[in-house]
């Protein structure tokens, strides 16, 4: 085997990482935005009902459906450009080795304790909160758009900020790795249909950040109190005190850290 043919098989294998590597976050970005998957869906009905047409010898229907296809992408791409932008930006936010540094166990609990301290002052006193946690992908969209902080985690701060009637108190708070970047910050409330006309703009807002990227945002209900987390474009609403601490502690786990324990633990089945 001579070093041309080597270097040729180099080359078409690495052409297929790249081509896999561009569809993972491709398909990664579309799963979490809703309105991404009813396009896709509606893509590959279409090419359902054109296979369909042609097996059946459907002349007419095969005519429409060919002029569909041929002007459809045309079409998505002006119609439904927000969706399509929101797509690109998030890949564009994604840092594959990360961007922030990665929590000692000891800076986790503490990051947990604060919250948790913060978030048991907000139940009892009926008191709306959104804490979002920046993981992989960057906010820097929302921060640069809201009141700077860079100040230490803290309890005594988080209810400083959220306090009744003060200027941040409507927004929500950005944390990056121990420390608290900004608040007051706004975002994207989801368009989910399924999601409960009962639930407010903080519930709304918490999904729809949860949808676009990959932080944990962290909701206190105003009026009931009740506690709710999403994360990967999923409500977890109404969550006891211990369910949310204990998801919580999962959700800031490394995701290394996570694969080592599932490893460690099948292990012990095994035995």
């Amino acid at each position: 085997m001579n070093l041309s043919l080597i270097w040729d098989i180099f080359t078409k294998i690495l052409d297929i990482c790249f081509v896999w590597i561009a569809f993972y976050y491709i398909l990664k970005n579309v799963k979490n935005n809703i309105k991404m998957v009813l396009i896709v869906k509606g893509v590959i009905l279409i090419l359902i009902v054109k296979l369909l047409s042609d097996w059946l010898n459907l002349y007419t229907v095969g005519v429409i459906l060919e002029y569909a296809i041929q002007w459809g992408p045309l079409a998505i791409i002006v119609i439904f450009q927000p969706e399509i932008r929101s797509v690109l930006e998030s890949l564009g936010r994604t840092q594959l080795l990360g961007r922030h540094k990665i929590l000692t166990v000891d800076e986790r609990e503490k990051v947990v304790y604060e919250i948790m301290r913060s978030i048991e002052y907000f139940r009892k006193n009926r008191i709306g909160a959104l804490i979002v946690i920046e993981r992989e992908i960057s906010l820097e969209e929302y921060i640069k758009n809201s009141t700077k902080v860079y100040a230490d985690l803290s309890d005594s701060l988080l209810e400083t900020i959220f306090f009744p009637n003060s200027p941040l108190h409507d927004g929500g708070v950005i944390i990056q790795g121990d420390r608290i970047t900004c608040a007051g910050a706004v975002f994207k409330t989801s368009m989910n249909p399924n999601l409960s006309k009962r639930l407010g703009t903080r519930h709304r807002a918490a999904l729809g950040i949860a949808e676009e990227s990959d932080a944990i945002a962290l909701v206190v209900s105003e009026e009931t109190g009740r506690l709710s987390i999403a994360v990967d474009s999923n409500l977890h609403y109404n969550l006891e005190p211990d369910q949310f601490r204990m998801m919580l502690i999962d959700e800031l786990k490394p995701k290394m850290e996570v694969f080592f324990e599932a490893d460690e633990s099948e292990g012990e089945d095994e035995e």
